[in-house]
């Protein structure tokens, strides 16, 4: 949700679940983490939250809702001593002068009342206890990728998924778990030749038929679903051309990108690479339409990095509601916020706190700190 600049969002703790668990794949010897690797929303009915989940290699589809805990009360005797094999206390139907056969039958049925027994039965009564928020596992959508699952994306049809491993992209209808589609293959005939992976993928958010997927190679494809069953070819081609002499050992790695997200309108895609935050306009393939510098000050390090692998460290991003600014991670907590309208020059680094606010009580919330260098800004 979108706030005026006055106004913070207040976010309150509502449950929590297990998503996934850790499993192990017998016939690849592989050990599956319960780790997440992406959760998406999806579309709400009957007041109910649903939203699918998934790590390396399995899919769920969860309904989050709240339900009402119910108790059976009022009962004509006390639960607690009606335990065991003891006679009930209390009991309205006297027993010790009864004949019983070897079966437990009763060979008379005159009973008779004790005296001070009860004057009549009293129904019992159900009753509301609390309400409390359940997830149920829907669905579970698995064994249809050979790679790890990277991404995960809803269309705006709200009947179909996709996810993308490192070479293939699957088309999932949510109500059908044990089939899905390929519609993206970029595995070669020979794994020697491959020279890019599947990074990450997206739905357009209004076009049904329209998707996008980022590469290794600093590329974003966008495809039509309507062009063919598999999707071979794609309708555009989105990269930014290598500037003539700028070419290093370390260009293709920090070229690779490692999250998309399209703006609400569909009319602009947003890409993280490991330097930068990038805006694309769908109508102009020619190149991005603004650069943000998420953390130029690590360039000069890129031999470090690289020794120690942080250098492909993976971070996401996204776009506001209203599409005037982008976000995006950085590392020591912080992520950066920068304005996307024109002319504008907003970049502000917040601090990100670890500690759940359930687990704290409400405290003045820690200033921003806006930069006081260079917005970090180009723009075409």
């Amino acid at each position: 949700m979108d706030y005026p600049i006055n106004r913070h969002p207040l976010f309150r703790y509502k449950t929590e679940f297990q998503s996934h668990e850790p499993e192990f794949d017998y016939l690849k010897s592989l050990e599956i983490e319960e780790k997440i690797n992406k959760i998406r929303w999806c579309q709400s009915a009957y007041g109910a939250l649903s939203l699918l989940s998934t790590n390396d290699k399995t899919i769920k589809f969860w309904k989050v809702q709240e339900k009402q805990v119910k108790k059976v009360c009022d009962l004509n005797v006390d639960s607690t001593k009606a335990m065991g094999n003891d006679p009930i206390v209390g009991s309205s139907i006297s027993t010790s002068s009864k004949q019983y056969m070897a079966n437990g039958g009763c060979t008379s049925n005159d009973f008779s009342l004790l005296s001070g027994g009860l004057p009549s039965l009293r129904l019992p009564m159900v009753t509301t206890l609390e309400t409390n928020l359940m997830a149920r596992c829907r669905r579970i959508y698995s064994h249809a990728h050979d790679y790890h699952i990277n991404s995960i994306s809803n269309n705006s049809d709200g009947e179909t998924f996709i996810s993308a491993d490192d070479l293939r992209i699957n088309l999932w209808n949510l109500e059908i778990s044990n089939q899905s589609f390929n519609i993206v293959d970029v595995k070669p005939a020979n794994m020697e030749d491959l020279t890019e992976v599947i990074t990450s993928a997206e739905f357009h958010p209004i076009h049904c038929n329209m998707l996008a997927y980022s590469s290794s190679k600093g590329s974003i494809r966008l495809i039509d679903m309507r062009q063919s069953a598999l999707c071979d070819t794609h309708s555009k081609l989105f990269e930014e051309q290598e500037a003539p002499g700028s070419r290093s050992f370390f260009t293709d790695i920090i070229a690779s990108i490692s999250d998309i997200k399209f703006a609400k309108d569909g009319r602009h895609i947003l890409s993280r690479d490991y330097l930068t935050l990038k805006l694309w306009d769908i109508n102009m393939d020619s190149g991005p339409v603004a650069t943000f510098q998420v953390h130029e000050y690590l360039r000069p390090k890129l031999c470090d990095l690289y020794e120690n692998d942080s250098i492909f460290d993976k971070f996401e991003c996204c776009l506001s509601g209203d599409g005037l600014r982008v976000a995006t991670g950085s590392y020591s907590n912080l992520f950066r916020v920068f304005g996307c309208s024109e002319g504008s020059k907003e970049a502000t680094t917040l601090e990100a706190n670890k500690n759940p606010m359930r687990r704290q009580g409400l405290t003045a919330s820690r200033p921003s700190r806006s930069l006081g260098s260079p917005s970090g800004v180009a723009r075409r």
